[in-house]
């Protein structure tokens, strides 16, 4: 008789905002640290569970929640709208609340419920400066010296826009993965490619660092909607079409607002087996 209790294993839940998926790891309750060889395993579509984005919740003094998030090959991420916004839509179903506050690197983010099965979250006042992007050089960061003409944007994680005649006619696979890590973006860079296809209505498809090609992207969405405004293309609240879905962005003096669909999929409990391999 085994007189033993085998270790507890590691619930978690999957979650997506337009097809941008997410392994959330609630760690309130305490639970073992994830480790970035934790997220590599999990994010593997073949031999884990697969995700964009891996979120991990945890206690605050000052916030309903902290979010740390990593992104599929181990790094680190300072910023995942969409993850933030399935989360905010999580507690404030367990809780009841139509409001709560999140802390993530970018600061605490006001989450509030839209309507309609729709979520809102505030992420943060857009970077606008070449340091704080960053860049590695002081450049115009609204022309950026690169073909295409792209222009960068931060918002907690680093980004370079293009605006195309045809977003969907983009070899995406090829110009992110090449992009993505251009001298000019020393911690790396998500990548857009976007075009107008009615009034504050654009088209946008996005490459993330450190995952490839997403079907939406909330900080990129962010971005692109701040990207546009400053190129005259739209006024400050938009609508952007992404592979996923449709998200809307509200660009207001004390933020970047974003308000969309979220999605919890399953719950689910990683095996001592697999725990073992890592």
């Amino acid at each position: 008789m085994n007189e033993t209790a085998p270790p507890s294993s590691l619930p978690f839940m999957k979650m997506h905002g337009l097809g941008n998926d997410f392994v959330v790891i609630d760690r309130r309750a305490g639970g073992p640290v994830v480790s970035a060889d934790l997220a590599r395993a999990l994010g593997d579509r073949h031999r884990g569970v697969g995700f964009d984005q891996l979120a991990v919740v945890e206690t605050g003094d000052d916030a309903d929640a902290v979010l740390t998030f990593f992104n599929a090959d181990g790094s680190l991420s300072s910023a995942c709208g969409n993850a933030t916004r399935c989360i905010a839509r999580h507690l404030m179903d367990e809780t009841g609340a139509n409001a709560l506050t999140l802390r993530t690197e970018r600061g605490l983010l006001p989450c509030e419920d839209a309507g309609n099965g729709l979520t809102r979250v505030n992420m943060g006042v857009p970077i606008l400066d070449w340091a704080g992007i960053p860049l590695s050089e002081n450049v115009d960061i609204d022309h950026l010296p690169i073909d295409g003409d792209p222009i960068a944007t931060g918002m907690g994680n680093p980004h370079c826009t293009f605006f195309v005649e045809d977003a969907d006619a983009i070899d995406l696979a090829s110009w992110g993965a090449e992009l993505e890590h251009h001298p000019l973006f020393p911690e790396r860079t998500n990548v857009q490619f976007a075009h107008a296809i009615g009034p504050n209505h654009l088209r946008m498809r996005v490459w993330e660092r450190g995952v490839g090609v997403t079907l939406a992207s909330g900080s990129s969405s962010c971005a692109v909607g701040v990207a546009a405004v400053r190129r005259g293309l739209t006024d400050r609240s938009l609508r952007i079409d992404l592979d996923g879905g449709q998200i809307e962005i509200d660009w207001r003096d004390d933020g970047v607002w974003m308000t969309g669909a979220t999605s919890h999929v399953f719950s689910g409990e990683l095996t001592h087996a697999f725990l073992d391999t890592i």
